[in-house]
């Protein structure tokens, strides 16, 4: 999967990532209010980049119109795409990033309000290509973090991608 960037409240990973650890990280602020049964995520980077908010309720089924058939078949296809690579310091070259849990549990989310600056941004998406589907909600879940190798734009990156989409499906 590619990660377009990483932001972080952790000034500690905005100084070392891409450096000690993979991944570089940008330094964002996070509001985040979520009960047992509503989620509510705002995040604004300090260098005015990005910013994603995020308001909805846990529900039990996946949404109507969704592409995925089920909560099992949207769970399935995001567990395949637990290893994320995103742009480094240096042009070309992709730092791997793989998220590891010790179980796998997602909720389905009803969205009341959805932002993105990074879809929402008409320079990477006219108006209409890109539209959201669903989310899902992943919570209490004991996680590492494993760096993978590096990988640069060429034919290596062009079979990861295929590698991704075969594994996966298009969508």
């Amino acid at each position: 999967m590619f990660i377009p960037r990483r932001d972080t409240s952790s000034t500690l990973n905005a100084l070392v990532g891409g450096r000690i650890f993979p991944g570089v990280h940008h330094r964002a602020e996070f509001t985040v209010q979520e009960s047992s049964t509503s989620l509510a995520v705002a995040l604004r980077s300090s260098d005015g980049v990005t910013h994603v908010d995020i308001q909805a309720t846990v529900v039990s089924g996946m949404p109507a119109g969704s592409v995925f058939r089920s909560l099992d078949e949207a769970s399935a296809f995001f567990k395949g795409g637990s290893l994320g690579y995103s742009p480094t310091r240096r042009p070309g070259t992709y730092d791997g990033l793989e998220l590891r849990t010790t179980r796998w549990i997602v909720e389905p989310l009803a969205v009341r309000h959805v932002e993105s600056s990074f879809f929402e941004d008409s320079q990477r998406f006219p108006p209409g290509a890109a539209t959201f589907d669903c989310a899902l909600l992943m919570r209490g879940i004991e996680h590492e973090w494993h760096g993978r190798d590096q990988i640069r734009e060429s034919a290596q990156l062009s079979r990861a991608l295929v590698g991704c989409v075969s594994r996966h499906g298009a969508r």
